[in-house]
């Protein structure tokens, strides 16, 4: 209606008297030419739609605030859609816990109980059914000992139980080759030695590196870990050849001596 009226007064004719057109351009204010008024159109119009454009962003704005605040996706997805376990325990399907008489250990889901007898005082065989030579046992046997450190150094304990490496066969004379000692045909290096303290009682954990002259395997890793508990020695036997110990039973082999524990 604006723009009407204003090219109204634009179409009225003007006075006769130059007096009388002075005196009506000095009530009337200056006019605006169409193009003027066009513009001012434009520019409301412009504004109203960048004020609906920044209306529409804003409500969508919100729209997705909202949406992120209801969705609230639990962090680290695994990919299959099960949440992934951050921060609780790990989750293994590796091993099952054993418990016996007096200790408990984790035994390798796919070994299976074995019957044979190796060791005095023998009361539980596990082993790998593809590979023998991966296997654990546990022994329990009376001591006068009040604890482990009674029978020495780690090293000095082992020479007492040093059955558990292994008998050499052959006794005969034989010459020093193939980093053997002359006359020996079997040797056992001491890989790694600790001491840990495991609620109030105090362990032993050797690892040790066995070879025979005849072994096809470059050797046996043999983990072992032992303690004193009422009067009984507990020990914890675990091994596997060199070979398979490079590819994967070594995750096996500690994974059982390192869960062993007496009550």
């Amino acid at each position: 209606m604006a723009a009407a009226s204003c090219f109204h007064a634009l179409s009225t004719p003007a006075r006769s008297s130059s007096s009388s057109l002075q005196s009506s351009s000095s009530r009337l204010p200056a006019p605006i030419k169409p193009n003027q008024l066009i513009i001012r159109s434009q520019k409301r119009e412009e504004t109203a739609t960048n004020d609906a454009a920044i209306s529409r962003r804003l409500a969508l704005t919100v729209l997705i605030g909202a949406a992120a605040v209801g969705t609230k996706v639990s962090p680290a997805d695994a990919a299959y859609g099960e949440a992934a376990n951050v921060f609780g325990k790990q989750k293994s399907t590796e091993f099952s816990q054993y418990t016996g008489p007096g200790f408990k250990l984790s035994v390798p889901a796919k070994w299976n109980p074995s019957k044979e007898v190796e060791y005095p005082g023998q009361v539980l065989r596990y082993e790998d059914n593809f590979d023998t030579t991966s296997n654990l046992a546990v022994m329990v046997t009376p001591t006068d000992k009040k604890a482990i450190t009674d029978y020495g150094a780690p090293e000095e304990f082992l020479s007492k139980v040093d059955y558990l490496l292994g008998k050499q066969a052959y006794f005969g004379k034989t010459a020093s080759e193939g980093g053997f000692e002359q006359d020996a045909v079997a040797t056992a290096n001491i890989l790694e030695v600790a001491t840990p303290t495991v609620d109030g009682k105090q362990y032993y954990f050797l690892s040790v590196l066995t070879r025979t002259a005849d072994g096809d395997e470059g050797g046996k890793h043999q983990l072992i870990s032992a303690t004193v508990s009422d009067g009984k020695l507990y020990i914890c036997k675990a091994q596997a050849g060199d070979k398979r110990w490079f590819k994967g039973a070594r995750k096996y082999v500690e994974g059982s001596t390192s869960s062993f524990s007496v009550a």
